[in-house]
């Protein structure tokens, strides 16, 4: 049964998820585009000095790339479940209502994972050419942030689209924007070092917000 839930999750998402990936990866090439230029004609010690003195965030382009993938994959994946209230049929199948949510929500989360760890990956590649390791690792340091508010946005974007009453989606974005806005402050680099292990614990803590949809469709309210 589980492998059906992956099947019919994995048609939902799969263009949207290669096509943001895609995406993701022609932005990270534009933002080193953009790293060769300065190299160029300020060259590399005057690049490096408004980096380690001016604050200058090379990467800063890519901020909200993360967060928009997170709205995506979670439109892409949920939206359909709130057409004629499909999520009903969902849960009927032989297994808790929980348990199909939370395979549902794995499966989406492990999808953006997936594809923020290929980014991520690019970008480190691309950073080790023009920056040392210390700079490049104070460079992922910040970004980090960035990726987990794309894995909250996505947790809430679920909780926001199985809502049916906006009361409660208007009530649930204004969560959603305070808890993001935690993560996507502009610090200088690396300032979000000592706070990542408690962002990812409060992360960790966000992904279960679409339970409550589940209790809500228990006592009859969706």
């Amino acid at each position: 049964m589980w492998k059906s839930i992956v099947y019919k999750e994995w048609l939902k998402i799969r263009w949207f998820l290669i096509g943001f990936t895609i995406l993701g990866i022609v932005g990270i090439g534009y933002l080193f585009l953009k790293v060769q230029h300065g190299f160029t004609f300020q060259g590399g010690t005057s690049f490096w000095y408004n980096i380690l003195f001016m604050g200058l965030q090379f990467f800063g382009f890519f901020k909200y790339f993360p967060l928009l993938g997170g709205l995506i994959i979670g439109v892409a994946q949920y939206f359909p479940e709130t057409i004629n209230k499909r999520i009903k049929l969902t849960f009927h199948l032989p297994l808790k209502e929980n348990n199909v949510l939370l395979i549902m929500h794995a499966i989406g989360v492990v999808c953006l994972v997936l594809s923020y760890m290929l980014l991520l990956g690019v970008f480190i590649t691309l950073s080790t050419i023009y920056f040392p390791s210390q700079m490049v690792f104070d460079s992922v340091v910040s970004v980090t942030p960035w990726f987990l508010a794309g894995l909250v946005a996505y947790f809430f974007v679920a909780l926001i689209v199985l809502e049916p009453v906006w009361m409660y989606r208007l009530l649930y974005a204004m969560v959603a924007g305070f808890f993001v806005n935690i993560y996507v402050k502009s610090p200088v680099i690396a300032a979000y070092g000592p706070a990542i292990p408690g962002l990812f614990v409060l992360t960790i803590l966000m992904s279960v917000v679409l339970l409550f949809s589940a209790y809500r469709f228990r006592k009859g309210e969706m």
